[in-house]
């Protein structure tokens, strides 16, 4: 049986997982699982087995102590500690969040707007209240006696007078709701238990709408709560087929309540006037199998129109329709497709509509000034916002009134700090907000981003972003981290990190894999690297590799790769595919044993994601497919690289047992000395610890991991 460990016994050697042989035969195939025992977290034995990794983990991390601890107070002393959000009016208030030195959550607070025409954001001091400005949510107090915390929704009525929050104590996704009375602070006794996250008000703020899940944890009905009543909920929506997710919120406008059902690849939206909470909610567009679309309204030529952005007719990168919202057959274009150019979205205010997509790998956004226009707009009226730097991000930052004079955007890129700017579309003028602020004296101009190609088996060009110190010396190889995800069409857009610096400064270059799978390339780089082509994630990331090794930006020896969740998955079939391409490996919450879970249509998000990998329990191809790739079916005895991988005991999305399985596997296999490590949260969900100093710490402890596997304390 397992050994059990305690952390003071400082082991040398991880626990070693006993073996139960667990068959599992599907399609005529027989997989004898040695670990599936590791499954039942109620089992001492489990835990004594986690318990003694994670002491294993310390003894083998134990003289990185001084560094974590360094590295811990660079983050610290760049961030701003006392700090706030620009305000954001919505209704009679602006709403913004202050964060305190010492405490581990924001407090949201409000002030009164001064007059209706006043649009120009209050300046917010630290330690100096604004005149009536009132605290109505504290999530520190909220986490006080909490070792985890999780915020879900955080909803105030249209009126301003009504809270609607939900919380999280556990980290399995299980939220309680509540309701507070923001003109008396009043908690209402409305309490609703484990439900998923979001509440959405009804525009009387007579009435609050939530989701529940089933027992796969799907969000899968709609219900109307009456405030303060005792009377049973009503169920408005039920969604019986396991594929479809179901989501409740309002159009920009406030003017129509939206319910969203979703699988992979399809969608449906129900719209209700907010007027008429009780009415009928109906469909916009009808579901069909294969086309996805979103609903907004706007009102365009004293007309309103439903704005749907779809993939149907053909549209593989999406285009914009308009329907009359009183005549859902009289459908019209408004942009049309474009190959290369994926349409994300469309934002529609009074005076305008904001088309998100991207291009190039790149992020960006387009505005219709829709009080320059006579009549309909087409995709001609629609004018790029651009800026000066290459590689960056761009998007619609927090516009909550429909009726903004101004239209506020974000900006970032890998070296400049995120920025808040207001645009006045009309005169093209940008009012800078606010700046991320990074002390220490940053000098964006000390470090620089690059885009390079490389080139995967097939000849397709995968692009490659990397951020480094402009004074680094890329005459030698370089220590590097090597970062993919390659999964549900995420991209990974440029942003700005300031525990990245910690690396920078120390001579490491930080690189991003966008691999088949994400979405940078467009809609078919996403279907290139999913179901029966999920391989080419994995291979794109490898030959990545290859390049940055070829072309002398790094070596194997200093070569350290990184993902997490469906990420942790793209890990694992790496290491499988080309151990000797890496010193270290972190796998963050991984899906490491992806073909038993698929399998399992009674675990969460199993069967939805039938449509991203395969159905392998209906499907021989499929099964077999899986099968050839998943990480822990494929660990062999080769010589594996040094692996961190990290996990969660109350993840709900991807089960600790995935991770705690594949390290006994390697630790079972590898015929290296290189240590695997499995270390597990005991009181934490999917992203982890909670709470900003808790997170600096997992992250300097992850970063001295990385720098040494990489010889960048070497060097």
């Amino acid at each position: 049986m397992a050994r059990r460990v305690t952390a003071a016994e400082s082991p040398v050697t991880p626990p070693v997982a006993k073996k139960v042989p667990a068959p599992r035969e599907h399609h005529g195939d027989v997989f004898v699982d040695q670990y599936e025992w590791l499954r039942d977290k109620d089992d001492p034995e489990v835990t004594a087995y986690l318990e003694g990794q994670n002491a294993f983990v310390e003894e083998q991390t134990a003289h990185l102590a001084s560094l974590r601890s360094d590295i811990f107070g660079e983050i610290k002393s760049r961030v701003q500690e006392t700090d706030m959000s620009v305000p954001t009016r919505s209704g009679r208030f602006w709403y913004f969040t202050r964060t305190t030195e010492g405490l581990a959550y924001g407090v949201r607070s409000r002030s009164p707007i001064r007059s209706d025409d006043d649009w120009t954001p209050p300046e917010v001091t630290p330690g100096v209240d604004l005149p009536g400005e009132q605290v109505f949510f504290d999530a520190n107090a909220e986490a006080e006696g909490h070792d985890f915390f999780s915020l879900g929704a955080l909803s105030v009525s249209h009126d301003g007078d009504w809270l609607a929050y939900s919380v999280d104590v556990k980290g399995d996704e299980r939220y309680t709701l509540r309701i507070k009375n923001l003109v008396t602070g009043e908690l209402l006794p409305d309490t609703i238990e484990n439900i998923s996250a979001g509440a959405t008000w009804s525009l009387d703020a007579k009435y609050v709408f939530y989701q529940t899940v089933d027992d796969a944890w799907r969000p899968d009905s709609v219900w109307r709560h009456e405030v303060g009543s005792a009377e049973p909920d009503v169920q408005v929506f039920h969604e019986p087929d396991e594929r479809y997710w179901v989501g409740i919120g309002t159009t920009q406008s406030d003017e129509y309540l939206v319910i969203g059902v979703g699988s992979k690849i399809t969608s449906e939206a129900y719209v209700l006037r907010a007027d008429d909470p009780t009415g009928e909610f109906v469909s916009v567009a009808g579901r069909t199998d294969g086309v996805e679309y979103s609903v907004e309204h706007a009102r365009i030529a004293d007309q309103d129109w439903f704005v749907l952005v779809h993939n149907d007719r053909g549209a593989v990168d999406f285009a914009v329709d308009l329907v009359p919202v009183d005549d859902f057959g009289a459908r019209r274009e408004l942009i049309p497709h474009q190959p290369g150019r994926r349409l994300e979205d469309v934002d529609c205010f009074r005076d305008y509509l904001v088309l998100s997509y991207r291009e190039a790998a790149l992020p960006r956004l387009a505005i219709a000034d829709l009080r320059s226009i006579d009549g309909l707009p087409t995709a001609d009226d629609f004018v790029e916002v651009t800026f000066d730097q290459e590689l960056r991000s761009a998007g619609l930052g927090a516009n909550a009134e429909w009726e903004t004079p101004k239209l506020r955007i974000g900006y970032g890129s890998y070296v400049d700090p995120s920025e808040i700017l207001d645009l006045d579309v009309a005169t093209g003028e940008r009012t800078l907000l606010r700046r991320q602020p990074v002390l220490g004296g940053y000098d964006p101009s000390d470090y620089t981003a690059v885009r390079e190609w490389a080139t995967a088996a097939d000849g397709t060009r995968i692009p490659v972003s990397l951020v480094f110190r402009r004074d680094l010396d890329l005459t030698t190889p370089s220590p590097m981290l090597l970062y993919g995800y390659g999964s549900y069409e995420t991209c990974l857009d440029p942003g700005f990190s300031v525990a990245r610096l910690s690396m920078l400064d120390r001579g490491m270059v930080m690189a991003f894999a966008h691999i088949r799978g994400g979405g940078e390339m467009g809609r078919l780089w996403y279907e290139n690297g999913k179901t029966l082509t999920k391989k080419n994630t994995f291979t794109d990331f490898v030959d990545v590799a290859r390049h940055l090794i070829d072309t002398g930006w790094t070596s194997p020896e200093h070569l350290v790769a990184e993902g997490g969740s469906a990420g942790g998955l793209l890990m694992g079939a790496v290491v499988n595919l080309a151990p000797e391409l890496f010193n270290g490996v972190l796998a963050a919450v991984p899906f490491v044993d992806a073909l038993n879970s698929i399998l399992d249509p009674s675990l969460p998000l199993t069967v939805i994601e039938w449509d991203e990998w395969g159905d392998p329990l209906h499907d021989p191809e499929v099964y077999a497919y899986m099968k050839s790739y998943t990480p822990y079916e494929n660990v062999g005895a080769k010589a594996y690289p040094s692996i961190l991988a990290e996990n969660s005991l109350h993840d709900t999305r991807v089960l600790f047992v995935e991770a705690a399985k594949w390290v006994a596997r390697l630790q079972e296999c590898t015929t290296s000395d290189n240590p695997i490590l499995l270390k597990t949260e005991m009181s934490a969900g999917h992203g982890g610890v909670s709470g900003r100093y808790k997170q600096w710490e997992e992250t300097a402890f992850e970063l001295s991991w990385i720098l040494e596997k990489a010889g960048a304390l070497t060097e």
